[in-house]
């Protein structure tokens, strides 16, 4: 369970990541309050799955699954440039955590 629990704040991490692009600097209400309200709800999960996974590990993965997601969000909704350089980051960022993973069995 510890481990969907880290998943589920690594997606909320992608989601108050976009939606603080989308709240223009906290000045458009509804984009905020989401954004806020996704924060608390991914910290307060990453709390609860480092609870029995190290912490090494969980914060890796949770900023990892955020990193990679907000890269996806910001290629396929936002219109953000991919090139090579961005593509070889994001496979890196993905082998370092499968190997954070493993390394944690």
């Amino acid at each position: 369970m510890p481990w969907i629990y880290l998943l589920v704040a690594g997606v909320l991490e992608i989601v108050w990541a976009y939606t603080m692009k989308q709240s223009h600097g906290f000045s458009r209400l509804i984009p905020s309050l989401i954004t806020i309200s996704a924060m608390v709800a991914s910290f307060w999960l990453l709390a609860v799955a480092m609870r029995t996974i190290p912490l090494g590990t969980a914060y890796t993965i949770w900023t990892g699954i955020g990193a990679v997601g907000a890269f996806l969000v910001g290629i396929t909704f936002l219109a953000e440039p991919v090139n090579a350089a961005r593509i070889m980051a994001v496979i890196l960022i993905v082998s370092g955590l499968v190997l954070m993973k493993l390394s944690s069995v």
